[in-house]
C-alpha cells in the first residue's frame, strides 16, 4: 500500500516539477500540410522568436500532410500532453472537416488545449498571365462562354481555399471543375504552368509569383483590400458585396496539457506577435451545404 501511495505521490507532483523545467528537451511544431504554402511559411517565421522567447528552446518544425490535414491533426490530439508537441491549426482541419467527415480521427473540442491565436489571413484569386482576362467580371465571362470547362485549384478538398472557390462559384453562378491537390504549393506551381486555370490561396507564399508576373492577381477575398497588394480589388468591390472568406491560424497542444505549461507558452506567444518583425502576417458549415461538398480521403 505505502507503494502505490508513494507512486500516486509522485503522479501528482509530475506536471508541477515538468512544468518547472519546461522546456528542457526539443518541441516538435507539426504543420499538417506540405512545405511552401501559408500555414507553413507562418509557422516558420514564428518558429525562431518562438524559441527564443522560451528561453532558447529547440523547436522542429514537422511537416505532417495528407487527408486535408487530418493526419499531423490526429497525430498532434494523440500525442503525450507534456508541452512538447504543438500544431498550428487552422479553420479547414479544425472548424469544417468535422462537417464533411464524420469518420475525423479527433474531437476538435476535446482533443486539444488552446494555447492562443496566431492571425488571420485571406486569400487571393490568381490566373496564369496569360488569360485574356483583366479582372473578376472579366473571368466571369469567360467562364459563362466555358461552362464547365474552366478548373480551379485548391490545398484540398473541405479547406478554406476550396470553400472560397465554392462561395465564389455559389455568388457568380458559374461552373467551375474543382482540382483537389495535398497541399497549396501544388495548385500554385500548375496554375503557373498552365496545368489548371485558377487558384485561390493564401497571399503571402503567392505574392513572389505575382510580383514577378508569373500569376495575375484578379482579386482578395477579405472585405477591404490587402497591404500586401493594394492595388488588387477585392471580390466584394468586384460585384458581390456579401463575398467575404478569411482564415485563422492559431497554436494548439493535446488536450490535457498542463495549464503551467499552458501559460507558459500562452505568454511566449504573445511576447512573439508583439514584435514588428513577426506582426506582418498577423492579418465555414453553410458554405460545404449549399455546395454539397463531399469528403474525398
Amino acid at each position: 500500500m505505502v507503494g502505490w501511495l508513494v507512486f500516486a505521490a509522485a503522479m501528482i507532483g509530475a506536471p508541477v516539477s515538468h512544468a518547472a523545467d519546461y522546456p528542457d528537451k526539443p518541441i516538435r511544431w507539426v504543420v499538417p500540410w506540405p512545405p511552401g504554402g501559408g500555414v507553413d511559411i507562418t509557422t516558420r517565421i514564428l518558429s525562431p522568436a518562438f524559441a527564443e522567447a522560451l528561453g532558447g528552446a529547440t523547436i522542429v518544425v514537422d511537416n505532417r500532410p495528407g487527408a486535408s490535414a487530418m493526419i499531423g491533426t490526429a497525430l498532434v490530439a494523440k500525442a503525450p500532453p507534456d508541452g512538447y508537441t504543438l500544431l498550428t491549426a487552422a479553420a479547414g482541419p479544425n472548424a469544417i472537416l468535422p462537417h464533411l467527415n464524420p469518420k475525423v480521427p479527433y474531437d476538435t473540442l476535446k482533443d486539444f488545449t488552446s494555447i492562443g491565436y496566431i492571425a488571420n489571413t485571406v486569400y487571393v484569386l490568381v490566373v496564369h498571365p496569360s488569360l485574356p482576362v483583366r479582372n473578376v467580371q472579366d473571368l466571369i465571362a469567360l467562364a459563362r462562354a466555358k461552362p464547365g470547362e474552366l478548373t480551379i485549384g485548391s490545398a484540398g478538398t473541405g479547406t478554406p481555399a476550396h470553400l472560397a472557390g465554392e462561395f465564389f462559384k455559389s455568388m457568380s453562378g458559374v461552373s467551375l471543375v474543382h482540382v483537389s491537390y495535398k497541399g497549396a504549393a501544388a495548385p500554385v506551381l500548375e496554375v503557373m504552368g498552365g496545368q489548371i486555370i485558377m487558384s485561390i490561396e493564401t497571399i503571402s507564399p503567392l505574392l513572389p509569383h505575382i510580383r514577378a508576373g508569373k500569376l495575375k492577381a484578379l482579386g482578395v477575398t477579405a472585405k477591404k483590400r490587402s497591404s500586401q497588394l493594394p492595388a488588387v480589388p477585392t471580390i466584394a468591390e468586384s460585384g458581390f458585396p456579401d463575398y467575404e472568406i478569411v482564415n485563422w491560424y492559431g497554436l494548439l497542444a493535446p488536450g490535457g496539457t498542463p495549464p503551467a505549461i499552458v501559460a507558459r507558452l500562452n505568454q511566449s506567444l504573445n511576447q512573439v506577435l508583439s514584435r514588428k518583425d513577426v506582426r506582418d502576417f498577423a492579418r465555414w458549415g453553410e458554405i460545404v451545404r449549399k455546395a454539397n461538398i463531399k469528403f474525398e480521403p
